[in-house]
């Protein structure tokens, strides 16, 4: 167990791989943690330096109360690479982690030379329907929405084909502090990428599942085009979490895109 103090916070990290090698970052999607990426790591090129983290509210991370801003979370993982006095990482981010890279890559360029924006968006969703979603979590816990919340995240045949494994993503979700859940939705909410992210310019890599019903490939096709240079691959079969469902797609493509930029 790693845990770091910064920002604020009491931060969970893995920092593993070779410590001279090339940095990949590695940000999770909310009501997850960095287990989340468990079945990519062994899949990476060898010689990388891996870093994976749980963000604020989420696994073994402090859960300050109140909401929390996008600024928040690009403060938190800015704060981390500069205390691992990492610099131009390649930062794979889904969902909410997708946001926090667009946020990163405009606020601290010296931080990433490469991005991988899975499952994500400049803007997801609408005040009123995150506003919902709090409001039921505030209510009966992250368990309230788990239900749908899954049937986004998983394809049909994988929910009807692996329920046991389905059953460990569901407690993950469950085990979400109401407070972290309901405060990283507020974050979403009020965030708008669209200018910032099109003025970027450095490589970047768009993931979309065929099945995602959080970010369907449309919505994440649509803000990968606005930077320049930037190219998109869908995985069939595949909801919000192709990591997951898809993880030798999911490395293969990341794997390409990591020699096509020069780290590795």
């Amino acid at each position: 167990m790693q845990m770091i103090g910064l920002n604020g916070i009491t931060m969970h990290i893995s920092d593993q791989g070779d410590p001279s090698g090339t940095p990949i970052v590695f940000s999770n999607s909310l009501g997850t943690d960095f287990r989340l990426w468990d079945q990519i790591v062994p899949l990476l090129p060898k010689g990388l330096r891996i870093i994976r983290y749980d963000m604020r509210g989420h696994g073994l991370t402090s859960c300050p109360e109140g909401d929390y801003f996008m600024g928040d979370l690009v403060g938190d993982v800015a704060a981390l690479l500069d205390h691992l006095q990492i610099r131009n990482c390649v930062f794979v981010g889904l969902s909410i982690g997708g946001m926090i890279a667009q946020g990163l890559a405009a606020e601290r360029p010296d931080l990433l030379r490469a991005m991988v924006l899975s499952n994500t968006a400049a803007k997801i969703g609408t005040v009123e329907m995150w506003q919902e979603r709090t409001a039921a979590v505030r209510a009966g816990g992250v368990s309230a929405l788990a239900e749908p919340i899954l049937e986004r995240w998983f394809s049909s045949q994988f929910r009807s084909e692996n329920k046991t494994e389905l059953e460990g993503w569901r407690n993950m979700l469950c085990r979400t502090p109401r407070n972290g859940y309901c405060g990283c939705s507020a974050a979403i909410s009020e965030t708008d990428l669209f200018d910032s992210t099109a003025r970027l310019s450095l490589p970047t890599l768009g993931i979309a599942g065929s099945e995602d019903g959080s970010t369907p490939p449309d919505v994440v096709r649509e803000t990968v085009e606005l930077i320049a240079g930037a190219r998109f691959h869908l995985i069939r079969q595949a909801g919000h979490l192709p990591c997951v469902e898809k993880p030798d797609e999911f490395a293969a493509v990341v794997t390409e895109f990591l020699q096509e930029v020069g780290h590795v």
